[in-house]
């Protein structure tokens, strides 16, 4: 059949393969050639133009120039738009702060924190030397760049390599006012970008003169004043519209540093840096020398705007709070009633300051920048007392709310509660013997890797042994430790192999709200400064009893009265007998972290919890008079006794879960009573005496035994401690 269709040409009849193939093969061709001479044609074409020398240099410059640019306007793209994130995050306008006027518990004004801000004088009012004295010092070039000063940038970096340090900034005041507005004072390169980007944007948003007016409105100049007009009423008590010559260069050499120049800090920095503006203007151009020789001669005089006895350290804390709890910006003027008790934080204070060795001629032997730390509050979270250094006037940083130091055996408390909570009892059989976790085993403070004798935890803790400590946190699991930890609010411990050893930095006030845990039968207790906040229209905002919740359970009531019981003997027979008090229990720990770095002293007794630290700053080793090294049962713990010492001011406070009433309590409970069953209106004060001398013996007795009745009912234990109902008027 196939042989049939071939012979009679059958398949060239359907289809001419053979032409198809050829037509194909010819078009390929000619296109082929078509364009190659078309390419020669273009070729010939532009060869006229071809450059030789320095044109074509000059041209593939270019070229590389277009490219990079391209290319560079993507990155620039890139990198500007969290700059404009910043921008829509926020109402740039307006200042995101708050004046806070400070009270204690009892309503009594102690102090403000906060802006101080007065926008309202024009920028034609304030003096001409003011405005140029600010121009002189930080941008002189102000009216002339975009921005962006460029070449004093490159002016200022030459400047400074000449002189192997930073004698000259390079930012412009736009620039300021950028980081101003919506940046933070971090030191970063994407702080700086966005800096630059964001000058670009005010330049080309608002005018000189605007730009100019906001910065004198917004720069911050110490004392929590920002702006000229607030400074000047800080510093010296009157309107910017009223300042001379020297005062206006004094409020001028704030701008660069105004913690460091603050005249109210260091009078003398402060005018010599006056002077220096006074030469700024010189040299720029806008006065001469016998312009500004009055100013010299006569440097400028601030009031004082600073009470001696202000509780500076636990304002700070307090206003730190009120910027965590208070989301309503709407209103910027604020009133806090808080919860400090005054006496208590001068007797912090000067606890701290009789406690530290001041400077020896030997050197070597004492470390003369050792500082310290308190926080002393009520076992529900109250913060009654905070002392965050040893001078507030020398460093404002509080090492009691922010300084994060290895709390050394302080810690071995929480591995020790999570052991109780999984079975273990104070009385559990441990070893002191050598443990292992990877290649790491603990030491004693001795210096052995253990004794290999059998011991009881309260033992273990009582004498702080690191071997036990270490093997119960590997027994029971790392992890959980953290676990627990983190529900007390401690935030920052990790499962290290040295974890039991507290080798994670917290902060006293964190440290002090775990170990009040244990002082109010288990429950977590979270610090808090605020008992209420108001605002300008006197309507509360704030109530930490209506909107705080309720404290979660953490311990068990068991756990709770076999920890008092171990940390009470840590206190009388083991490493904290500095801290003994006569007249109640106390309970803690001491801590020393490796190399003498940090030593910590957290105890409690039925009325306040207390943390101490003591260190350095710069983390070097700290050591005691006569070369001994820092230990959480030598200076801490002294600070922790004087203080607690007369902190109690009367025996009017419960007695800790798991211990038997102490024989002085009971002694002084007993004397009141016997005191006011002979005279009813004992221990009252102004018009509750008065109001006594109105109710017989009868209605006061009936009164006594109604209230004891209802603090039965209420389950709150009969301590004594008001056996008289009217003890409460005399207090409100």
């Amino acid at each position: 059949m196939s042989d049939w269709f071939f012979r009679q040409g059958g398949r060239d009849r359907l289809v001419n393969w053979l032409g198809i193939d050829a037509w194909i093969d010819s078009n390929l061709s000619q296109s082929w050639h078509w364009l190659k001479s078309r390419d020669m044609a273009a070729s010939s074409f532009f060869a006229r133009f071809k450059l030789q020398g320095w044109p074509r240099i000059a041209n593939e410059l270019a070229s590389e120039g277009l490219t990079l640019g391209a290319g560079g306007l993507v990155v620039l793209y890139v990198l500007a738009l969290p700059a404009f994130q910043e921008i829509d995050r926020k109402n740039w306008l307006a200042l995101d702060e708050f004046s806070v006027t400070f009270q204690d518990r009892n309503g009594n004004v102690i102090g403000k924190r906060g802006i101080n801000l007065n926008n309202a004088v024009p920028i034609e009012e304030i003096p001409d030397y003011m405005v140029k004295a600010a121009l002189a010092t930080e941008d002189r070039r102000f009216f002339e760049h975009i921005g962006v000063d460029f070449f004093g940038t490159f002016r200022a970096l030459v400047e400074n390599v000449r002189a192997n340090s930073v004698v000259q900034g390079g930012s412009t005041l736009t620039q300021q006012l950028a980081k101003n507005l919506f940046l933070s004072p971090e030191r970063s390169i994407t702080r700086k970008l966005k800096e630059v980007f964001l000058s670009f944007w005010l330049e080309s948003r608002l005018t000189k003169q605007q730009i100019l007016k906001l910065y004198l409105d917004r720069a911050y100049m110490g004392g929590g004043a920002f702006g000229v007009e607030a400074a000047s009423q800080f510093y010296f008590g009157k309107s910017i519209r009223d300042i001379n010559m020297a005062e206006g260069a004094m409020l001028a050499g704030l701008f660069k540093a105004p913690t460091k120049y603050a005249p109210h800090v260091n009078l003398a920095a402060s005018r010599a840096r006056a002077n220096e503006v006074l030469s700024n203007l010189v040299e720029a151009g806008f006065y001469t020398s016998g312009q500004v020789y009055n100013a010299r001669l006569n440097p400028a005089t601030p009031i004082e705007t600073r009470t001696t006895d202000s509780p500076d350290w636990y304002l700070d804390y307090a206003y730190a709070e009120i910027r965590r709890k208070i989301t309503d910006r709407r209103f910027s003027v604020l009133t806090a009633r808080t919860t400090i008790d005054l006496d208590l934080q001068k007797a912090a204070e000067e606890a701290v300051r009789a406690n530290i060795p001041r400077k020896s001629r030997r050197r070597r032997r004492i470390s003369s920048q050792m500082t310290s730390a308190l926080v002393s509050m009520e076992p529900d979270g109250a913060v009654r007392a905070v002392v965050g250094g040893l001078d507030y006037g020398e460093s404002q940083f509080n090492r009691a709310t922010s300084a994060k130091r290895q709390p050394g055996s302080s810690f071995k408390i929480y591995v020790y509660a999570t052991a109780l909570e999984n079975g273990y009892t104070s009385r559990s059989i441990l070893r002191d013997s050598g443990v292992r976790c990877g290649r790491w085993s603990p030491k004693n403070y001795s210096g052995s890797y253990g004794s290999g004798r059998r011991v009881n935890m309260a033992d273990a803790l009582r004498v702080s042994l690191n071997t036990t400590a270490v093997a119960v946190s590997l027994k029971v699991g790392r992890k959980n430790v953290v676990k627990l930890v983190n529900r007390l609010g401690i935030k920052g411990p990790r499962a290290s192999c040295s974890m039991a050893l507290g080798d994670t930095g917290i902060t006293p006030l964190s440290h002090v709200g775990g170990y009040a845990a244990f002082a109010n039968n288990g429950k977590k207790a979270e610090p808090y400064a605020l008992l209420e906040v108001f605002n300008s229209r006197g309507e509360m905002i704030y109530s930490h009893q209506r909107d705080e919740p309720e404290p979660e359970q953490i311990f068990s009531k068991s756990t709770v009265k076999q920890m008092n019981q171990m940390l009470v003997g840590v206190v009388q027979n083991g490493t904290g007998k500095r801290a003994q008090l006569d007249f109640t229990h106390a309970a803690g720990k001491t801590g020393t972290s490796s190399g003498y770095r940090d030593g910590w002293f957290m105890g409690y007794t039925g009325k306040l919890v207390t943390g101490v630290w003591v260190g350095r700053d710069d983390f070097r080793p700290v050591y005691r008079p006569g070369g001994r090294g820092l230990t959480g049962g030598s200076i801490p713990a002294s600070i922790w006794q004087s203080y607690m010492a007369v902190a109690h001011k009367s025996m009017a406070f419960p007695t800790l879960a798991g211990l038997p009433d102490h024989p002085r309590q009971i002694e002084e409970r007993q004397r009141l009573a016997a005191l006011r069953r002979q005279n009813p209106a004992f221990g009252l004060e102004g018009d509750a005496r008065k109001n006594a001398k109105l109710i017989s013996a009868p209605t006061l007795r009936a009164l006594t035994t109604l209230t004891r009745s209802l603090r039965a009912a209420a389950g709150i234990p009969d301590d004594g401690a008001e056996e008289n109902p009217l003890a409460q008027i005399g207090r409100r």
